[in-house]
């Protein structure tokens, strides 16, 4: 009889810890970003753009967003899945989040392929990556306003 509530008290614990994970996921945040890393050899700064095709996806993708020196206006947009840059957003929106979506023929890997007319003006921010199937699928959080290391922050200045 003892061993029978052992293992009812064990199986109680068992979903209450489930159902704790389960409640704990609910307040994960569907995409975040990383903080700003160097790629010395190819000279350019990605950070890490994390997100949740679904809401009760277990754990995160990734895409990265990447800053060339060279291309001092936008942030781009790389789907390491697929290889292939997909979209930029402006550096400076003044308050209004923007985004060029790059039409699927025009998405290539290396970003030295794409020609600058192929960034369509920006407009409204794309949905979250891989939420096609949802009926109103949340839309990409632009990057946090942090600067990109090494660079002036035109707010610091006196």
């Amino acid at each position: 009889m003892n061993s029978l509530k052992s293992l009812v008290l064990a199986a109680l614990l068992a979903v209450g810890a489930a159902a704790a994970l389960v409640q704990a996921d609910y307040y994960t945040p569907r995409q975040y970003y990383s903080d700003w890393s160097y790629n010395k050899s190819s000279s350019y700064y990605y950070r890490y753009y994390y997100y949740k095709p679904t809401p009760t996806y277990a754990g995160y993708r990734h895409h990265y967003t990447m800053y060339y020196p060279s291309k001092p206006n936008y942030y781009y947009y790389y789907n390491p899945y697929k290889k292939q840059y997909w979209g930029r957003c402006p550096i400076q929106s003044y308050g209004q989040p923007q985004y060029s979506l790059l039409a699927e023929e025009d998405r290539k890997g290396d970003i030295a392929q794409i020609p600058e007319k192929a960034f369509p003006k920006p407009g409204a921010l794309p949905p979250v990556p891989d939420t096609e199937k949802e009926k109103n699928p949340p839309t990409l959080d632009p990057p946090p306003a942090n600067p990109i290391p090494g660079k002036v922050d035109l707010e610091d200045l006196p």
